[in-house]
């Protein structure tokens, strides 16, 4: 592996490969789960793009930056500094969750702490963490303020991509905005998606700069991730991250993935950032094989207790429950 260290910090890239490796020891867990009928609608894991998710949001600080995670980003949740236990309290409906039980999987965030709860329709999320930033700037708290969300290949062929960053570059707003480039939009391949040689050349209509990186290769994934943020921290406005890899995995733990072509799986991009990272953590002295193991064996008993506790916990009640539709309770007779 002939990528560079240069630059890269010994405690930041062993908190992303942490988290990437938590991360997949728990995603794996909630695919057993929903193969066992215990979890209700949908499990979206993020194999293979953990490497992107986790370098992006490594490099933001939770309490004053703003993270939306998306769909395939439970490694940039772990990074960002989210509890294990919320993310197996939604998936199992524990009114003790951040959602209270009343909305499930991915669809859970902590907005107080900087990190939305995911909307469906992706592409929104880049208007709302713009908003969030808008919201700092009026109230004189931007300074030294970064926004961050990853989108898909198939968001950046979207009206909401088109004015989400498009609003962002005239408003010069510290935006990072990830496209996960998976080579496919669900099913659909990038050859039916657009004609343009490289999605990071849509950087240049917006104004704004681009970077592209190998979203398997961890450490390279560190080093964008870092120039990225470091930029927009600056002042020096939106940047945009194309990272190109495949999801590992099919849409969802519904589908199988069988349309994904099979030259692609036995190319570069279908490498298992995670396997990449380990060997360049042992290769370049991050860690050992032995000490990756017992972090292994640590996130599988941290996983496995989460996941006891809330399964232990109440479930909503419909006829119990307060809530209201109204952020503002006050609001609730006017």
């Amino acid at each position: 592996m002939d990528t560079t260290t240069e630059g890269l910090e010994r405690e930041h890239v062993r908190h992303v490969f942490r988290a990437m490796l938590m991360s997949r020891v728990l995603e794996n867990k909630l695919g057993s789960l929903y193969k066992a009928g215990r979890i209700v609608g949908g499990v979206y894991l993020g194999k293979g793009q953990e490497a992107v998710s986790a370098s992006l949001a490594s490099c933001l600080q939770k309490g004053r930056d703003v993270y939306a995670p998306l769909i395939r980003d439970q490694a940039g949740r772990t990074a960002f500094g989210e509890e294990i236990i919320d993310c197996t309290r939604t998936y199992l409906g524990s009114v003790d969750g951040p959602m209270r039980g009343r909305d499930g999987n991915i669809h859970r965030g902590r907005p107080a702490e900087g990190m939305p709860a995911m909307i469906s329709h992706l592409g929104a999320a880049i208007s709302l963490v713009s908003g969030m930033l808008l919201a700092k700037r009026l109230r004189g708290d931007m300074e030294g303020v970064v926004g961050a969300t990853c989108v898909g290949d198939g968001c950046t062929s979207t009206g909401a991509f088109h004015e989400g960053l498009n609003s962002a570059a005239v408003e010069n707003l510290p935006l990072v905005l990830t496209v996960a480039n998976n080579q496919y939009a669900y099913s659909t391949p990038n050859s039916s998606q657009f004609v343009c040689h490289d999605l990071v050349d849509k950087a240049a209509g917006y104004g704004v700069q681009g970077h592209s990186v190998d979203g398997t290769d961890m450490l390279a994934c560190i080093a964008v991730m870092q120039e990225a943020v470091d930029r927009a921290r600056a002042g020096e406005g939106p940047q945009l991250v194309v990272a190109s890899m495949l999801r590992l995995t099919g849409h969802g733990e519904h589908d199988d993935g069988s349309y994904v072509n099979a030259g692609l799986k036995s190319s570069e991009l279908g490498r298992d950032s995670l396997e990449v990272g380990k060997s360049q953590m042992i290769e370049h002295g991050f860690s050992d094989a032995a000490e990756i193991e017992e972090w292994k064996k640590q996130d599988e008993e941290a996983v496995q207790q989460a996941v006891a506790i809330s399964q232990k916990e109440s479930e909503p009640d419909p006829y119990q429950d307060d809530w209201l539709a109204y952020s503002n309770p006050d609001l609730q007779n006017r």
